[in-house]
């Protein structure tokens, strides 16, 4: 009875130092502490967003899908990217029609 004993705590205790080295070794399995609430992981530049930088997107999954927060964020980076792009356009295109109208006024 004794020789059992000594057997169950033997392994009891060989099964802590396991354990225990596993533990300081790999650590709790967390790479990264808790995302603070209303915060994301979701990252874009903050301007000249590529098709790639789209496609790179990862949004964080919940029971129901995505987080609605992320998204809408993703989307409203992209729209004001998109929106910046098009003043632009609109800008270089009224200039180069200044021009075009400037020197056709001094070939005449």
């Amino acid at each position: 009875m004794m020789t059992i004993g000594m057997y169950v705590i033997g392994l009891v205790v060989v099964v802590a130092v396991l354990f225990a080295l596993v533990w300081l070794v790999f650590g709790r399995g967390e790479d990264l502490p808790p995302v603070e609430r209303g915060t994301t992981l979701t990252r874009l530049p903050l301007a000249g967003i590529s098709g790639n930088d789209v496609r790179g997107l990862v949004f964080q999954q919940t029971v129901r899908g995505y987080k609605a927060d992320e998204v809408d964020w993703a989307l409203e980076k992209l729209a004001r990217e998109i929106d910046d792009l098009r003043a632009t356009v609109l800008d270089l295109s009224a200039r180069d029609a200044a021009e075009y109208v400037v020197d056709q006024s001094r070939n005449r």
